[in-house]
């Protein structure tokens, strides 16, 4: 016996779900603790290095099983056609309409939900994940206002290429308050309780530093102005060391990105939870405004 398990991530113009991605996973580990030899088949577009449907071979299987998703359309009713030979089963799927040709081609059909019978539980739920940094993503704007020296867009697709490749899960954010618009934090504090809860925050924005340390979280911060600018100025304030500059010069890369690996380890480290946690600088400036308006009067 030998199976693939394939799924919507399976298809080139299908979807990869997190669920999908974990009902796959959760097949996967139940045939190997049965001892079951079992592939799985990924879209070249979502797993490039991963076995593609077009490189299965139906003749190497005995078993195809669909794992997740709805039973409908096209994409499945080809499966049908390709692995003809294979015994086709489909397990924590939803049935929507039983007599359509994409769920009558398997052989069974083990459904989370269907018309007939009682919900079971999904099969996502089976697979624990483990525990990846939780970081939160604030880019600056263009930022007119420094001219030539405006390297924001190098920089932001470096960073972000940098970010796509580093285990964590990204979280944008965007500190422009908006009550009209669900998707936007309508107030500071609501922007503050999301920054709490992260493990750390990349940034190429001023207010994404301060507001990561004040609030006690490490920041990892990028000056995206060449020589660096107010993001670099309020590190100082701010005693922090990872922040990361670019050079006066037009260069290719703008980034090191063994410089930003080297902050981003340090920064979730206990050291950088640490330097976080450091009181912040003394007021200054609200008391010079004070003894300024004293002064005018």
């Amino acid at each position: 016996m030998r199976v693939l398990v394939a799924g919507w991530p399976s298809f080139l113009h299908g979807e990869a779900t997190a669920g999908d991605v974990l009902a796959m996973e959760a097949v996967r580990r139940g045939l190997a603790g049965a001892k079951v030899a079992c592939d799985l088949a990924w879209s070249p577009v979502f797993r490039p290095d991963g076995l593609s449907l077009d490189q299965a071979d139906p003749g190497r299987y005995t078993h195809l099983v669909f794992a997740c998703g709805p039973l409908r359309g096209p994409q499945i009713e080809e499966l049908h056609r390709r692995y003809a030979r294979c015994v086709r089963i489909a397990v924590g799927v939803s049935v929507v309409e039983p007599d359509d040709p994409a769920v009558t081609g398997f052989d069974a059909v083990l459904a989370r939900d269907s018309p007939s019978a009682a919900p079971r539980a999904d099969l996502a739920g089976l697979v624990d994940s483990p525990a990846v940094p939780v970081a939160g993503v604030v880019l600056a704007p263009g930022q007119a206002e420094y001219g030539t020296r405006r390297r924001h867009r190098g920089v932001h697709e470096e960073l972000t290429a940098w970010l796509a490749g580093r285990e964590c899960a990204r979280l944008p954010l965007d500190t422009r308050l908006d009550p009209r618009d669900w998707r936007m934090f309508a107030t500071a504090a609501e922007l503050e309780s999301a920054v709490r809860r992260l493990d750390l925050v990349v940034t190429t924005r001023l207010h994404g530093l301060v507001l990561a340390l004040k609030n006690g979280i490490p920041a990892l911060a990028v000056d995206p102005v060449a020589g660096g600018a107010k993001v670099a100025a309020q590190a100082r304030a701010w005693s922090w060391p990872a922040v990361v500059t670019v050079p006066e010069a037009e260069a290719t890369p703008l980034l090191d990105p063994a410089e930003l690996d080297r902050w981003w380890e340090w920064a979730l480290s206990p050291d950088g939870r640490a330097r976080a946690t450091a009181p912040p600088p003394a007021d200054t400036l609200v008391g010079e405004l004070l003894d300024v308006l004293g002064g005018s009067g």
